[in-house]
């Protein structure tokens, strides 16, 4: 009997220390937070405009949404008019693609090919886009570039 006593205790101390580590001592798993907040829409059809000294660009073009942003939604369900093709379903994307396609037409092509140029392109589309659009608008990102 003294023999099975000198196995089981330290069993049952080992388990006993076990579950006082995990619900006692050991911090809970902590989810991590996403790396992107909200949506992303990507504007479906792609962009051509004219740059400065007779160059040209085209990129395709999505944008972050805010979770409170209804803007994607696809408007009246059944029966409702479908978009232009090429276009989706967002409420105001014909505003949208003229604000982008004002804040990139006539610009260098430095400003694409470089990555501070890029970044500073899309903080002006995202301030401009907060300004003339109801788009809860987070970031702006350029999917494809290319400058011929």
């Amino acid at each position: 009997m003294k023999s099975k006593l000198k196995f089981v205790v330290p069993v049952v101390l080992l388990l006993v220390l076990g579950g006082v580590y995990k619900f006692v001592l050991a911090k809970p798993k902590v989810e991590p937070k996403p790396k992107i907040e909200g949506t992303v829409y990507v504007l479906p059809k792609e962009f051509l405009v004219n740059l400065a000294d007779g160059r040209f660009a085209k990129l395709t073009i999505a944008l972050v949404l805010a979770h409170d942003d209804t803007s994607a939604e696809a408007a009246g369900g059944e029966g409702a008019p479908k978009p232009p093709e090429g276009f989706g379903a967002m409420s105001q994307e014909a505003v949208v693609r003229d604000v982008i396609t004002d804040d990139l037409t006539d610009i260098k092509d430095n400003d694409l090919i470089s990555r501070d140029g890029r970044v500073r392109v899309k903080e002006e589309v995202l301030k401009d886009l907060k300004k003339h659009t109801d788009v809860k608008v987070e970031d702006v990102l350029f999917t494809d570039v290319t400058v011929q």
